[in-house]
């Protein structure tokens, strides 16, 4: 199962993101997100070293705190403005957001992966509380590298200021590791 948490992380965490930059309503600048999750306690633990080697690489490497990892996020003028998320590349992930719904107040989306190390299907659902604040809940259930898996994972985010200091926006990130 500990094989199964890294990249089981990585596509909450980017969901988490993705929430961010689907608010059209939010303030761009530094935000901070805290993600429980069931699978914490299958998490392994992050050596120093590679700690350090991922922030050489540029990573905002998260923190744990009280049982949830917490780690910060910079959102552009661009990505704030955003209507609807931005699409994952079912080449990335073998998982692809759908059916993607925005009320004045929130998001929903579904997910449906069926790329080889991972099949099944989720639901993203997220509440803003004004353009500072938001909680999503994202629940998924299916197979991830052929071990049954059922992730529960809740994010709360909150602004903290407009400038973002080291912090770079993902696709500013993902641009600098091609």
């Amino acid at each position: 199962m500990r094989k199964l948490a890294i990249p089981l992380l990585m596509l909450s965490t980017w969901f988490a993101a993705s929430a961010v930059q689907a608010a059209g309503q939010m303030k761009p600048g530094l935000w901070e997100m805290r993600m429980e999750s069931d699978m914490m306690k299958d998490m392994p633990k992050i050596s120093r070293e590679q700690m350090e080697k991922m922030r050489r690489l540029g990573a905002n490497v998260p923190q744990m705190q009280d049982g949830a990892i917490v780690t910060k996020a910079c959102i552009s003028k661009e990505m704030a403005e955003r209507e609807e998320p931005p699409q994952m590349t079912h080449k990335e992930s073998g998982c692809e957001a759908r059916n993607y719904q925005r009320t004045a107040s929130g998001y929903s989306l579904d997910l449906v992966c069926d790329g080889a190390n991972m099949k099944g299907e989720g639901a993203v659902k997220g509440t803003f509380a004004g353009n500072e604040s938001f909680h999503s809940v994202y629940d998924f259930t299916g197979v991830a590298k052929g071990k049954p898996v059922s992730q529960h994972h809740e994010v709360s985010a909150k602004w903290i200021s407009a400038a973002c200091g080291d912090i770079k926006p993902p696709s500013d990130f993902a641009k600098k590791n091609k």
